[in-house]
């Protein structure tokens, strides 16, 4: 694969260089009872991601920002809901979410630490 060029990867003898920058991959961290119950007793942190990022490029986005290492990533696409308003009809976008599991001994992830 040297040589092989993608839009968000590229992979040279081994090694993947992230072509994207970190905050044009994680958007924002999602803050739900279900995120909060994970993080507390499994470990994970919920984040939306950028539609097209991958495990690989979640994983390494999440260490250079927040400097910890990372376990594992699930990710999960959701599609958008239809809507109505009055006549006229639409759609939610689609989402994407990424689980990211931290490795035991390392610091959870605090999202108000400047506040």
């Amino acid at each position: 694969m040297a040589g092989v060029q993608s839009e968000s990867i590229q992979f040279t003898r081994g090694e993947i260089e992230m072509t994207k920058e970190v905050k044009q991959i994680i958007l924002r961290p999602i803050i739900t009872e279900k995120s909060t119950r994970l993080k507390d007793t499994n470990r994970e942190v919920c984040f939306e991601v950028a539609p097209g990022a991958n495990k690989i490029e979640v994983k390494r986005a999440v260490e250079e920002m927040f400097k910890t290492n990372v376990e594992s990533v699930t990710i999960v696409k959701l599609k958008g809901k239809v809507k109505r308003l009055g006549r006229s009809q639409g759609r939610t976008k689609d989402r994407k979410k990424a689980y990211v599991k931290l490795k035991k001994g390392e610091k959870m992830i605090e999202y108000f630490e400047a506040v």
